[in-house]
């Protein structure tokens, strides 16, 4: 399970002493931890979906914060901020490509809006960019 494996990531940050990833690896595992809690009190189990949706939220939060400290021209930050995004990036699935999205697309017989957002979500979560979908989704439309 892809929550074992970062904690198991963990562990090697506090062996390597590299702070840096040990700090964003702390974030991810107290986030999925809290999400855990909340999945078992409504009796459901955290799965490698949830998960993937937690380091793409991270990740948009650390694109966030880079920005700043973009601004303010803290370049040591920003560094620091964009190792954190590689170190926490590699637990992410590849992502489908544009032509990929349209080839499934093609081979599905209901072409609604709707119905492509549907299937890419229940069967590619976390898989794809689904503004990315509903932007090549509305080309089938018309």
């Amino acid at each position: 399970m892809l929550f074992q494996d970062i904690k198991k990531a963990n562990v090697e940050a506090l062996k390597n002493k590299d702070s840096n990833a040990r700090a964003i690896y702390s974030v991810l595992i107290n986030k999925c931890m809290l999400l855990e809690i909340n999945k078992r009190e409504k009796g459901e189990e955290l799965k490698d979906e949830d998960v993937i949706s937690l380091i793409q939220k991270t990740i948009k939060e650390l694109d966030d914060e880079i920005e700043n400290f973009k601004k303010v021209n803290n370049t040591s930050r920003v560094e620091l901020l964009s190792g954190q995004k590689e170190y926490i990036g590699k637990f992410l699935p590849v992502m489908l490509n544009d032509e990929e999205i349209s080839s499934i697309i093609n081979g599905l017989e209901d072409k609604s809006i709707p119905s492509i957002m549907r299937y890419f979500k229940t069967n590619f979560a976390g898989k794809c960019d689904m503004g990315k979908v509903s932007q090549i989704a509305k080309n089938y439309q018309g």
